[in-house]
């Protein structure tokens, strides 16, 4: 029973799946891909009509030994998740465009595909002269960050204090960096 138990705990919360960055004629393009699972209690007040608040960042930094990172490009983006008790269906609301869903599982599977927008080419200029170039060729290293959290800040102020000291409202990912190796245009590995 305890074995069950932790089993449970491990598969709520938000996980990187696969994140990735691809130079594209526009730019590098960095996405990354999260597996969500809502906590019962979560669930439950989704259902009752709480709008749940998710936070995801894409960033792209420069990791120098004697210094602090040096962030390149960050995009950071706020999704709203909402139940309509009507119509019986999951609205997922990203700025002005929204979609909906008949299940809570689709809702998630879409809320977890995170895509920035393509850094300028002009910074990614691999002639000599772009910034991603003279950063290669001092050696720093160059590494990308996605991460995802339900923002507990926005819900309703009477389930904020439950919320914040509940572990079943932590619904987080971890900080999940890998390395950026930029390669000029034209030298991408063929498949």
């Amino acid at each position: 029973m305890l074995i069950f138990g932790a089993s449970t705990a491990i598969a709520e919360g938000i996980e990187v799946k696969k994140a990735e960055a691809r130079l594209t004629s526009e730019g590098y393009l960095i996405s990354a891909d999260f597996d969500i699972q809502l906590p019962p209690q979560v669930e439950e007040a989704l259902r009752r009509g709480v709008i749940l608040y998710f936070e995801s960042e894409l960033s792209v930094h420069r990791s120098r030994w004697y210094w602090m990172d040096t962030e390149i490009a960050s995009y950071t983006q706020t999704s709203k998740l909402s139940f309509n008790t009507l119509t019986q269906q999951y609205r997922l609301t990203r700025g002005g465009l929204y979609q909906s869903f008949l299940t809570l599982s689709d809702a998630l599977h879409i809320l977890g595909r995170q895509v920035a927008p393509p850094i300028e080419i002009s910074r990614l200029d691999m002639s000599g002269d772009g910034y991603f170039s003279r950063l290669v060729k001092k050696g720093s290293e160059v590494g990308a960050v996605a991460w995802m959290s339900l923002d507990l800040t926005q819900l309703p102020k009477p389930m904020q204090m439950n919320a914040l000291t509940s572990e079943q409202w932590k619904v987080e990912s971890e900080h999940f960096h890998w390395d950026i190796s930029p390669e000029p245009p034209g030298e991408e590995e063929a498949p």
